[in-house]
């Protein structure tokens, strides 16, 4: 369901692209050009949008003999969930948060702070390594940055457009002026309303792979209860837009605007979740199965 979900998201998002060029630019040229901006930004997010991350948070690589508590704890889980070990990151700081990116499990990294490795415990830290691999498995890390990139150009078309409307006047063969103008305010609300939506959606399904792939899903509830109480007093610094790779609000929102402003769903629905997701394993006797939606 999470996958049929992340789809039409997707779709609608990239609909909704096409149809900001067609008002904005106008008629069918304006379409193909909204498709020629999909293509190009998607495919340099396709191949740059785990540099341009890991380089936001001042990631710094590790090599198995450094850190062997974390290197070994990813290549444990990784070979559990029969992928290739991902690069190993550490970001340095006092912030508990983790992200991965990377556009497949073969070009893929984790990254994680110092503060979530002090922070947490052994279990704990292990269930949010298996919440990231479980965004590579998905390649949620792909989705997102694909998500982000159209959101993007919208926001780009529309501003661009809109010195257009407001200094270069109309011409009578351009596009309907009230048309451009509630699409300049309008499509960048829905396009960030729809990828904040992809991005919830994804959260959720990554959640329910640490659980299946650790087979302890309250390990997963305490980290994300825990990250946030410190992500409160010490939030992560960075590029905003970047936030949705992180495991946790860089700086958590009330409930209410998590519902549709906020890029993680909020943490007492994930507990929730997470918490029914323990009781179908316990009614199974088995949760060695680790299953991705």
């Amino acid at each position: 369901m999470n996958q049929f979900k992340t789809v039409a998201l997707l779709g609608l998002l990239s609909a909704l692209l096409i149809t900001a060029s067609y008002w904005l630019i106008g008629g069918t040229s304006g379409a193909l050009v909204g498709v020629g901006i999909a293509a190009v930004m998607n495919l340099g997010s396709w191949f740059y949008s785990d540099k341009i991350a890991l380089a936001a948070y001042r990631a710094r690589p590790i090599e198995p003999g450094q850190v062997p508590q974390l290197y070994d704890m990813v290549k444990r889980l990784s070979d559990r969930a029969e992928i290739p070990t991902p690069s190993v990151y550490i970001i340095p700081g006092q912030a508990a948060n983790a992200f991965a990116t990377g556009r497949d499990p073969d070009h893929a990294a984790v990254a994680v702070t110092e503060g979530i490795m002090e922070a947490l415990s052994a279990d704990e830290l292990e269930a949010v390594i298996a919440h990231e691999l479980s965004h590579i498995i998905n390649r949620d890390t792909l989705t997102q940055a694909v998500a982000a990139t159209i959101a993007g150009a919208i926001s780009l078309l529309a501003q661009v457009m809109s010195y257009t409307l407001w200094f270069g006047g109309s011409d009578d063969d351009g596009p309907n002026p009230l048309a451009m103008l509630a699409t300049i305010v309008l499509a960048p609300m829905a396009a960030t309303v729809i990828q904040l939506g992809i991005s919830r959606t994804r959260e959720f399904a990554a959640d329910e792979g640490s659980a299946r792939l650790t087979g302890n899903p309250r390990a997963l509830a305490r980290a994300l209860k825990r990250l946030e109480a410190i992500a409160r007093n010490v939030p992560m610094a960075g590029n905003p837009s970047f936030e949705p790779l992180l495991i946790m609000n860089a700086l958590p929102k009330e409930k209410f605007m998590s519902n549709l402003f906020s890029t993680h769903p909020s943490t007492d629905d994930r507990v929730e979740n997470l918490l029914r997701i323990e009781t179908q394993l316990q009614g199974n006797h088995q949760p060695t199965s680790f299953a991705t939606r």
